[in-house]
């Protein structure tokens, strides 16, 4: 019998590869969105569109307000940064929005009898958040196993999968590529223009740009401008 696993997936580049990787592995997958007040909402309204079609066995979106603690680009008034990769953590991190995503995630793991939790963090070619690091993904699976009914009475112990935490962004890209994933049903931009064209500019899209070049692959994406 196929085992379940909940796959974090937000309509990106990312996590669309992560669901592919589950999916490839023997994993039936359900994915889990979010609308927590992003400003690029493009992502979500893909993820919603297109789950099922990339294979998701089901897939739940969860609602829930982070505008009203504001603290980041996406989910305040706040300038997205058009200047490129820094050394700095950037304005456009959301503060523990990894734990808030892994925390619904174990929940619904539990109800489902999967102890398979897949995200699609990378600590390559990222921009420097820290909840995107292994050492926090360990220290969140440490806690999990403490912290569930399952986990506790033995049924099981629970593992957070990383696939792509240590792979550069081109190299996720030529992972999708082997798997069939369309790019072209994802966004990754964190300030798109209200037709959904990605800025070009941001971190993300630098990043998903750069990818994209280095894989040798053409990123169906449209882009309002793009840094050469």
């Amino acid at each position: 019998m196929q085992k379940k696993a909940v796959i974090l997936y937000s309509g990106g580049l990312d996590s669309t590869t992560c669901l592919a990787i589950a999916k490839a592995e023997g994993f039936l997958p359900y994915a889990m969105s979010f609308s927590y007040g992003q400003r690029h909402s493009i992502e979500l309204e893909l993820a919603k569109r297109h789950a099922g079609e990339i294979g998701a066995v089901d897939h739940l979106v969860v609602d829930f307000d982070l505008r009203k603690m504001g603290g980041s680009a996406l989910t305040a008034d706040i300038d997205v940064p058009k200047e490129g990769v820094g050394d700095e953590i950037p304005v456009t991190y959301v503060p523990a929005r990894n734990t808030i995503f892994l925390s619904f995630a174990l929940g619904w793991a539990e109800t489902l009898g999967a102890f398979d939790i897949f995200i699609g963090v990378n600590a390559l070619d990222y921009s420097g958040y820290p909840d995107c690091r292994p050492e926090f993904i360990a220290a969140f699976e440490a806690m999990a196993n403490l912290a569930t009914k399952a986990g506790v009475e033995g049924a099981g112990r629970l593992k957070i999968h990383t696939p792509l935490i240590s792979l550069t962004k081109a190299q996720i890209i030529q992972k999708g590529l082997s798997l069939g994933v369309d790019y072209g049903l994802t966004h990754s931009c964190y300030d798109p223009a209200e037709d959904g064209t990605a800025c070009g500019l941001c971190d993300s899209c630098r990043l998903r740009l750069k990818g994209f070049a280095e894989a040798g692959a053409v990123d169906p994406v449209r882009y309002a401008t793009v840094q050469r």
